[in-house]
């Protein structure tokens, strides 16, 4: 449940802390307690020390834009984004520059090192509504 709708939240594997979070408005993401790196995507274990142990910290969606992509054509299962939209990767600092996507909203003045921030959405792909996030410029 996000904002009083029914989403899904299904994890694809050790990532649904990140789904959980983000249904609760917050950005999670996991660090190895062996050697305290931030890893993503979401792993069963550390490939930096073999550790099995991962501790899920709430990251600041804050972030630098890495790169972006207007896109102009339509795939299955995004028409509810309309055309165009930008797509964004954002290396959050917090987490030692791990990259997440999302829209960015409005993307007329997309460009790299562009400062973010982020907010939890959902949007509609494949018949039912998903957690996104949407990424803004600073102002």
């Amino acid at each position: 449940m996000y904002d009083g709708m029914e989403v899904a939240l299904n994890g694809l594997g050790n990532d649904a802390n990140y789904w959980r979070a983000l249904g609760e408005g917050r950005l999670s993401l996991p660090k190895c307690a062996g050697c305290k790196r931030w890893v993503w995507p979401a792993p069963f274990r550390c490939s930096e020390c073999g550790s099995w142990e991962l501790a899920w910290q709430d990251v600041e969606m804050k972030g630098e834009v890495y790169a972006w992509t207007r896109v102009r054509h339509p795939f299955g299962g995004a028409e509810a984004l309309g055309l165009p939209y930008v797509v964004a990767s954002v290396a959050l600092p917090q987490a030692n520059g791990i990259r997440l996507f999302g829209l960015l909203e409005p993307g007329d003045d997309a460009a790299i090192g562009l400062k973010v921030t982020g907010k939890v959405r959902t949007t509609h792909a494949f018949d039912r509504d998903v957690l996104a996030i949407s990424w803004s410029p600073v102002a």
